[in-house]
């Protein structure tokens, strides 16, 4: 987990920053250039987006085509907290949960009482970065509470053609009593951005600031809408139902040619907690049902509309036995029905995912667990729309086994866990399949692949005023069998880690700075080509002025590493299609609080 003061010290801009410096999850530039990457929380490369699953305040945000998930549309002042669940949560999230479930809870989403108050922030930096941000809470005796927060952001960017201008806000009410909360919700974000793109290996050797599309350009309107219930002291149990609209608007210019559409969804999700004991045991059982509705049309001669409905029921029971033994048992029915109107196609299918697991406290301070289940995806409305001719996707499914153990002690906590998934009709493109009209490419059911790997998570204090933190990870995605046996999936390094440390040194004085390493990974199936690893250091310091201003300055690139996350091609046995990160920039900052 990742709170507000982890996120406010570690200088990160966007949710997907935040995640990325942090935890040190392996991610990719987006293509876009609005701040997003695709984070890759288990090794799922090029479709990480489309198997871990993205939940605001209880609303899933997580897209049914290839366009991604945009995240850096969430004001980030307005975040409470994150959550970063590896491993499937395929029973209480439902479709594409293999990789793991991302959790952003807001201020007014978390449920606590907010005091009256705000900030004001503004800050200037590197490539003629402009960012301001506004937050104000009024909280009321009556028990009402009202909040609104508000971003800008502008910059010229790193290479030519491409400055991008962001704005985000949101605005929200709701009203507490004893055992009811009911509240209500409306965000929005807006980008315009230039879109320089792709370099090959020459290109970027000569210039990894320069453009090779100078006309390109592209925006996106989101305008999220929700509502939300909460009843607490029911008996035994507690009731909670979410309600979302969200609408997103894209308008793109790509070589000359414009790519239009626009997608309105629409999730409703109930839940109940029941908690009881039974003579010696602890039971709390939980049951929910999730309904969701998504169309996307897209606009111009060649349009088309796709649309996605989903359906599911889920229970979850947890047993804690009298020496703390906890026993937990659930399983999810889900059916989706998915059209494409560009091919005529869609389908209709239900499938269920499961999950068994145990945990036990070996004393008061060493807890060791273990899980094992399946979980499931299907085809997008643009994977089951591009196939091999005369070819139907089928429903990808994953058998998931997870071993850990967690240790608190006094100066800090470890937790270590290893996992596996065995992984059948895994869904992504191939480059190399039968395409239409004699061209190659599409999407496939790929041969059994699996995903494995070891995770630490370590945080320490070293003295009071001196605490670490460490994220790493060593995994290894790979083909078990077919024309790629034995080879990598590509876009997926096989180690990464993240080292952090948060410094005050004297009253009003913190230096806040990490360095995270990303493994080499390959572009490309063959696994002929290969992408540098690298390794990237961030610092901010930060002077409390008086009580209630801060200064800081911080620096992200900090050794101005030459660096990409992101290429897609093999050609030549060089890495090409690439897209450069920025090098070393500074920015400073001035918060006031009242």
């Amino acid at each position: 987990m990742i709170n507000a003061d982890e996120i406010r010290a570690s200088g990160a801009t966007t949710v997907n920053d935040a995640i990325i410096r942090v935890l040190g999850v392996p991610a990719r530039q987006d293509l876009f250039n609005g701040g997003d990457f695709t984070l890759d929380l288990r090794g799922f490369g090029a479709t990480a987006d489309n198997n871990q699953v993205v939940v605001v305040d209880g609303i899933r945000l997580t897209e049914s085509d290839l366009g991604g998930t945009r995240l850096a549309g969430i004001p980030i002042e307005s975040v409470e907290r994150i959550e970063v669940l590896r491993g499937s949560g395929a029973v209480l999230y439902g479709e594409g949960a293999t990789g793991g479930v991302i959790v952003i809870t807001t201020k007014a989403g978390s449920g606590r009482q907010q005091a009256t108050g705000g900030s004001l922030y503004g800050a200037a930096g590197t490539h003629a970065l402009r960012d301001g941000r506004a937050s104000a809470t009024v909280s009321t005796a009556s028990g009402f509470t009202f909040d609104g927060h508000a971003q800008k952001r502008e910059t010229k960017g790193h290479r030519a053609n491409s400055a991008s201008d962001s704005e985000a806000g949101s605005v929200g009410g709701q009203w507490s009593s004893g055992w009811l909360r009911l509240g209500a919700r409306v965000a929005r974000d807006d980008l315009d951005a230039r879109l320089p793109g792709a370099l090959t290996a020459q290109e970027y050797a000569a210039d990894p600031r320069q453009t090779t599309t100078p006309d390109d350009r592209g925006s996106v309107r989101n305008q999220r809408l929700s509502a939300f219930a909460q009843a607490a002291e029911l008996g035994a149990w507690q009731l909670a139902f979410d309600a979302g609209r969200r609408d997103k608007e894209v308008r793109s210019i790509n070589f000359g040619f414009p790519f239009d559409y626009d997608i309105e969804a629409t999730t409703y999700a109930l839940r109940a907690r029941h908690e009881a004991a039974l003579g010696p045991l602890k039971n709390a059982l939980v049951l929910g049902t999730d309904v969701g509705d998504w169309r996307r049309e897209v606009l111009g001669s060649f349009g088309s509309v796709a649309t996605q409905q989903s359906r599911a029921f889920y229970a979850k029971d947890d047993v804690t036995l009298p020496g703390g033994t906890r026993i937990s048992l659930g399983g999810r029915t889900e059916r989706v029905e998915k059209d494409n109107s560009s091919s005529g196609t869609g389908f209709s299918d239900r499938q269920e995912a499961w999950e068994l697991g145990v945990s036990h406290p070996f004393g008061r301070t060493l807890t060791g667990y273990a899980r094992v289940g399946r979980s499931f995806r299907m085809a997008n409305v643009d994977e089951f729309n591009f196939t091999s001719p005369g070819a139907a996707l089928r429903p990808q499914v994953s058998h998931d086994a997870e071993l850990g153990a967690r240790w608190s002690y006094a100066g800090g906590k470890l937790e270590a866990r290893a996992y596996r998934n065995r992984l059948r009709d895994e869904i992504g493109f191939d480059p190399n399949a039968v395409g239409h009209f004699g061209f190659s490419g599409a999407n496939v059911n790929f041969d059994p692949s699996r995903r494995q790997g070891l995770e630490l998570d370590w945080s320490h204090a070293l003295t009071a005023s001196l605490g670490l933190r460490l994220n790493a990870a060593a995994r290894k995605a790979s083909f078990r069998s077919g024309p790629y046996a034995g080879k990598d999936v590509p876009l997926v390094p096989r180690r990464a880690v993240a080292l952090r440390a948060d410094w005050t040194p004297a009253a009003g004085h913190r230096l806040h700075g990490g360095v995270n390493w990303v493994s080499s990974q390959h572009p490309d199936f063959e696994n002929a080509c290969r992408m540098p690893s690298y390794t990237t250091a961030d610092a901010r310091y930060a002077w409390q002025v008086l009580r209630n201003t801060e200064l800081a300055v911080g620096v992200t690139n900090l050794f101005d590493r030459k660096y990409f996350t992101q290429a897609f091609r093999c050609a030549g046995g060089e890495t090409s299609a690439i897209y450069p990160e920025p090098g070393r920039q500074f920015s400073a900052s001035l918060r006031v609080q009242f």
